[in-house]
């Protein structure tokens, strides 16, 4: 068996691509059939750019460089024996739920399944950054994926790359995380290191770590200055901003959309969260947002970054056709609204969740 110490010299990792592999892999968890607090590892969602990458033993190394006073190359085997962190965190794609915007948007029509949450364990961002001590003059810093191939928009071969601001890199719970879920982080999920940004969208979380720079000014890397920005003009850049926090959202997992039920009580189950402080309340609606019902919350509200699972119990007796409605509220004051703003590249989707069913 191998030992946790033994894990940078496990193997390096050279797929032999099909052509059809070389398409980027994106899979929806199947979150309507979940019952789990941790989503298993299998069944996490997958959100690619490129095809997977080949990882050759300089994936073990990861160098922080750049506005720093001293530049550093840290090897995976050293960060396995320093002070660790774990934390429990919703991960979910920018473009979740994408398929629900009208008008429709190009990308990847995603459902409700660009969703999953997980333990993740690694080091601290801030305590790495506190061995190269960081200038005075940084402004942002700068992480660059193995993950790399080109764009149909611009000429040339990306790697993908983001940043994120100095005040997010330094927060305790960014991670460069080497486990999931207890076990090493898996290829497929950015093996041997990942970035964990913990109350933002996925983009964020950038895997296959090759190296972080630290930078004076502000990063305009295509993922960064083109892609995930809010573009609520659909002609032209007017309103541009960029995708960084969590909305507050909601799911109903049961009953499923176009169920037929009988008359009687029924059990509608769902999932809250957000990216600002926590889910407060869940509401459910049968009758188009007239009224509205406070769902039972299942988990201790006390965890900053987690899902929340609801119940409410509906008890119905009059046969026909119902849309039920949920809709969150979290402790910053945001509800999710019945129109979500809508953005050309489809990002944040919150509308108001809903599933039509026939009661007989």
């Amino acid at each position: 068996m191998m030992k946790p110490d033994d894990r940078s010299n496990e193997f390096s990792i050279s797929p032999h691509y099909t052509t059809r592999e070389l398409i980027p892999e994106n899979q929806e968890t199947p979150i309507h059939f979940l019952r789990h607090w941790i989503t298993p590892e299998d069944f996490l969602f997958l959100r690619n750019h490129f095809p997977y990458p080949s990882l050759k033993e300089e994936a073990f190394l990861l160098p922080i460089d750049g506005e720093v006073k001293q530049p550093k190359i840290f090897r995976y085997g050293d960060l396995l024996h320093m002070p660790s962190r774990t934390v429990t965190a919703v991960l979910e794609c920018s473009g979740n739920k994408r398929a629900y915007f009208c008008p429709q948007v190009y990308g990847v029509q995603w459902e409700d399944g660009a969703l999953c949450q997980a333990i993740w364990k690694g080091v601290s961002l801030s305590y790495l950054l506190s061995l190269t001590e960081i200038a005075d003059t940084a402004v942002e810093v700068v992480f660059e994926g193995y993950d790399a191939g080109k764009r149909t928009d611009i000429d040339g071969v990306f790697h993908y790359a983001r940043s994120l601001p100095i005040s997010k890199a330094i927060c305790p719970d960014t991670l460069i995380a080497y486990e999931l879920n207890g076990k090493i982080l898996p290829y497929k999920h950015g093996y041997p290191l990942r970035l964990i940004v913990p109350q933002w969208y996925g983009m964020a979380w950038v895997k296959w770590l090759k190296r972080i720079t630290v930078i004076n000014h502000h990063f305009t890397g295509p993922f960064q200055e083109i892609d995930y920005n809010y573009y609520p003009c659909k002609e032209n850049d007017l309103g541009k901003r960029p995708v960084t926090t969590i909305n507050v959202n909601s799911i109903i997992q049961y009953p499923l959309d176009l169920s037929e039920m009988n008359t009687g009580t029924h059990y509608i189950e769902g999932l809250a969260w957000t990216g600002e402080g926590i889910v407060s309340k869940v509401e459910i609606s049968t009758d188009y947002g007239q009224t509205w019902h406070k769902a039972s919350l299942n988990q201790d509200l006390s965890q900053p970054y987690s899902w929340v699972g609801w119940t409410y119990v509906w008890m119905v007796g009059q046969k026909g056709e119902y849309t039920i409605f949920s809709r969150a509220t979290d402790t910053c004051g945001r509800t999710q609204p019945f129109e979500p703003e809508w953005n050309r590249k489809g990002y944040g989707y919150n509308g108001i969740a809903s599933v039509r069913v026939k009661i007989e």
